[in-house]
């Protein structure tokens, strides 16, 4: 069984994606249930990662292929190629997880000068013939002779031009011929050999090719975005061509069980007559709506309405399907859980636990963090001013403003120096990718909600309008023309709505989308189904979720704000934030005091400041703990810059009049500069070396503490000391917060509080059980832990070296922007366990960004984080999150 590669689809089921590949177990599946699927065949994904491995083709699978092949032909009554009445077949490609457009399909497999005629005479119909011809070669020669596809595109323009017609199906069976001629003529000039007329060299050459295409830059790429693995490898499927190109009563075309938009139940989907599967995902030809094949064909659309029916059931999902008509014979061609838009995911979700297909648990998986905060996004402001250009249908929802481009080399080029830019095309195609990552959004003249644009936006979570007809897209000009008769250049603003399908000149503002302003309280849960779905998964997250929510908040508005969005505390609460602007001056102040009596001072002209952000956020946060950094920057990044203020010295000195406050100030600042700040006086280590710095921090929080108290609040201070990497360090300064909070107690009463520490250099996780015999709580600084662990700093190197890091796959993704699990994640897991094993009760968090990243979040759930700490925005993501990863 070891050796076997090849798999009929009667041997699957929609449960062995890892060995049959998504499309191949959904075909297998459909088999399984009767439903009318063409014969066809697996090769797996076994074959695919043994291919890549050794760089050829498994010895087996040739003679695997053949067998198969053989039990294909007896059951279609015909053989591959054969000149009187050929059976052709479809090449595609079929990963483990959907990967839309990325990777390869070769239809009409089979097809060549002579069995073409073939077919022309059995199908009594000669342009079919000719036509399926023509779409072989331009398939075969991009995809398996690495053509560029515009060769093709533009000798089939230029042919349409020349008749007069705007659509290939007003093309006539001698412009067929002729174009069958141009294009041989093509790939010989273009890939230096002529196409293959040998059906089996034309099928195993299809199936290296989409072997090939799991390493294409654009399948890389995607895979990245969406957090694939690179060694899964993609099935291939083989599978008996049917043909929706073949005249009257024929079609092809893509349905979804539900809208995959709104969520919204309805009969949703394109179709195109006379055509076959790839133009309708490709948005050559604008489409039909789903609706009008049963005027077109009544039979056929009740038994696909059936069908789809069947297949929700059975998946207990929305699907996503791919058919054809072929002489008013319906034929599945694919199915799988379909894309759709975080609103529609809500949605759905909500709605099948009322229809009883799932429960509220597996409800909340369907969902995502990741979705939630696509829905907090903001929207365009409501108004009939806006200059409405076009209108075309709203394929992934959202707001999106920027200068229109007309390439995805311009948009990738101009969101790298920080243009928000919106990618403009007449529809779009797997190598636009790397522009579509980069855009704002997408706007596309042609397509439907089924066209790669759209498919793809969905996928990534960004904004797009499709089909906007009024739109004539001409990127070699790089303009837009409208059909009032206006122009739009490259550079010029734009805004697209992909709720509503609105396309408008120039900037639109924007506001709170309806999500945050119910979890702000100004939208009532029942005002809203969109709201109501949201308020129902997070209610699911709240009561199963064991991960605690906190905010990053350094000012009573953000926690304020945090804890209408449901924050559980405050798990950082930065100091340093509060000695910016006008107080800057006190630091300096204290920094260049020549005696105590000078510092005391200063830190006296401070202490009531700080007493007052602190009464302000623990009276917001009453009754939940607040995590308080005592301040943990160098203290150079409060003075003026050294260059700047050198410079203003010596011509002080040249012109002979000498601020002695700015000279003194020079001297310090040369004292402080340091080579690597962030390794230098810093944390901790400024509350051991500035006397009564953080003396004055501590009793601020303890006077604010007692002071709430006194006014009837519940404040829960905890307090926490940057930066360790010795339990030495911690007690030394221990002993002078212990004396302080002694004083306090001594002049208001007992004020309780915890001292902690926060976690962010490797030293402290490998001696987090000496730390811990002395910190009562731990939190984990994982932006400086990556930096340290790393060996690299985060300002300096995301614009240097990122970029390559990433296309070369030693990142997947930023450990910045999600935790490195297999380092950075270890030094939490050996912190979290060394500091509980002196201290079993020590409540542990984590505060740095990561905090709010749903891949993390399930990280930390599964090393026993007690909370995670992030920005006020996200904390319903994280609660979001924290639910789900409970569920796991």
């Amino acid at each position: 069984m070891m050796s076997k590669l090849v798999y009929d689809f009667a041997e699957g089921d929609k449960d062995q994606k890892d060995l049959l590949g998504g499309k191949g177990a959904n075909l297998a599946e459909m088999t399984r249930l009767g439903l009318p699927v063409p014969p066809g065949f697996i090769i797996s994904t076994d074959a695919c990662r043994e291919y890549l491995a050794e760089g050829r083709v498994p010895v087996r699978l040739a003679a695997q292929i053949t067998d198969h092949l053989a039990t294909l032909e007896y059951a279609m009554g015909k053989q591959l190629g054969q000149p009187d009445d050929p059976l052709l077949v479809a090449v595609r490609s079929g990963a483990k997880f959907s990967m839309p457009g990325m990777m390869e399909t070769v239809l009409n497999v089979g097809l060549n000068d002579e069995s073409v005629l073939g077919l022309a005479a059995t199908s009594s119909n000669e342009r079919f013939a000719w036509d399926s011809y023509r779409r072989l070669l331009q398939m075969f020669g991009a995809t398996v002779m690495g053509i560029e596809g515009d060769v093709f595109h533009d000798a089939l323009d230029a042919l349409k031009a020349e008749r007069g017609v705007t659509a290939d199906t007003g093309l006539e069976a001698d412009d067929l011929k002729g174009l069958v001629t141009t294009y041989q003529e093509l790939i010989e000039k273009h890939a230096g050999r002529p196409f293959p007329q040998e059906p089996r060299e034309q099928l195993d050459l299809a199936v290296n090719a989409v072997f090939d295409s799991w390493n294409t830059d654009r399948a890389r790429l995607y895979r990245r975005q969406e957090r694939i693995p690179d060694d899964l490898g993609t099935a291939v499927t083989v599978i008996a061509m049917v043909f929706g190109n073949r005249g009257e009563h024929s079609g092809t075309g893509v349905a979804f069980t539900r809208d995959p938009s709104t969520g919204k139940q309805g009969v949703y989907g394109d179709y195109l007559e006379n055509a076959q599967g790839e133009d309708v995902v490709a948005g050559i030809r604008n489409t039909l709506p789903l609706a009008e094949l049963e005027r077109i064909d009544k039979t056929s659309y009740h038994e696909l309405i059936r069908i789809m029916d069947v297949l929700e059931k059975h998946y207990r999902d929305m699907c996503d399907i791919e058919f054809t008509i072929e002489h008013g014979k319906l034929w599945m061609l694919q199915t799988r859980v379909g894309k759709r838009t975080p609103e529609a995911a809500f949605r759905i979700a909500r709605h099948m636990v009322a229809e009883r297909l799932i429960d509220e648990d597996e409800a909340l998986q369907r969902v995502t963090g990741a979705q939630l905060a696509q829905l907090m996004f903001p929207r365009f402001e409501e108004s009939t001013d806006h200059d409405l250009l076009a209108t075309g249908m709203g394929a992934s929802p959202g707001a999106a403003v920027g200068k229109a481009v007309f390439d995805s080399a311009t948009a990738v080029e101009w969101a790298a120096r920080g243009e928000h830019v919106i990618l403009v095309r007449k529809e779009t195609n797997p190598d636009d990718l790397h522009g579509m990552v980069a855009a704002q959004g997408i706007l596309t003249s042609r397509g439907g909600k089924t066209s790669h644009a759209a498919v793809v936006a969905r996928g990534m979570g960004r904004t797009c309008v499709c089909g906007a007809e009024a739109l004539d897209v001409d990127a070699a000009a790089r303009t837009v023309t409208v059909r009032d008769g206006r122009t739009l250049h490259e550079g010029d603003v734009i805004s697209i709505d992909g709720t509503t399908g609105a396309v408008y000149a120039g900037e639109v503002p924007v506001r709170d989308s309806l999500i945050v302003r119910h979890f702000e309280g100004e939208a009532e849960t029942d005002a809203d189904e969109l709201v109501g779905a949201v308020a129902t998964a997070m209610a699911r997250a709240d009561s199963a979720r064991r991960l605690r929510v906190r905010a990053n908040a350094d000012t009573a508005e953000d926690a304020a704000r945090a804890r209408r969005f449901g924050a559980e505390g405050i798990g950082l609460c930065r100091t340093e934030h509060m000695f910016l602007g006008e107080r800057r001056q006190l630091i300096e102040d204290l920094i260049i005091a020549e005696s105590t009596e000078a510092q005391e001072a200063a830190l006296a002209e401070l202490l009531p400041l700080q007493r007052q952000d602190f009464t302000e956020i623990l009276e917001a946060m009453d009754g939940l703990p607040v995590t308080i950094r005592l301040i943990d920057p160098p203290l150079h990044e409060f003075l003026p810059d050294l260059t700047e203020l050198s410079v203003k010295v010596a011509r002080q000195e040249d012109a002979g009049k000498i601020d002695e406050h700015d000279r003194v100030l020079l001297d310090h600042v040369r004292r402080l500069d340091e080579e690597n700040p962030m390794l230098g006086l810093r944390g901790v280590r400024l509350g051991i070396l500035i006397p009564g710095l953080f003396e004055m921090q501590t009793r601020a929080i303890l006077e604010a503490a007692a002071d709430r108290r006194d006014a009837g609040g519940d404040p829960q201070p905890e307090i926490m000391i940057p930066l360790v990497a010795s339990v030495r360090e911690f007690d030394v300064v221990r002993r002078h917060l212990d004396k302080v909070a002694a004083e306090v107690k001594a002049e208001r009463g007992e004020v309780p509080y915890k001292l902690g520490t926060m976690i962010e250099l490797p030293r402290a996780a490998i001696l987090a059980d000496r730390i811990a015999r002395s910190a009562e709580f731990f939190s984990f600084g994982t932006n400086d832990l990556t930096q340290m662990t790393w060996g690299f700093s985060r300002d300096d190197v995301e614009a240097s070296f990122f970029s390559p890091y990433l296309e070369n796959g030693i990142f997947d993704v930023s450990p910045f922007e999600s935790l490195d699990t297999l380092g950075v994640g270890e030094f939490v897991r050996i912190g979290t366990e060394k500091g509980r094993s002196t201290r079993p009760d020590l409540h542990v968090g984590v505060c740095g960004e990561h905090g709010g990243d749903p891949h993390s979040i399930h990280f930390f759930h599964g090393v026993g984080l007690d909370y995670v700490s992030c920005s006020p925005f996200r904390v319903p993501v994280a609660r979001l999150e924290a639910g789900r990863a409970a569920l796991d």
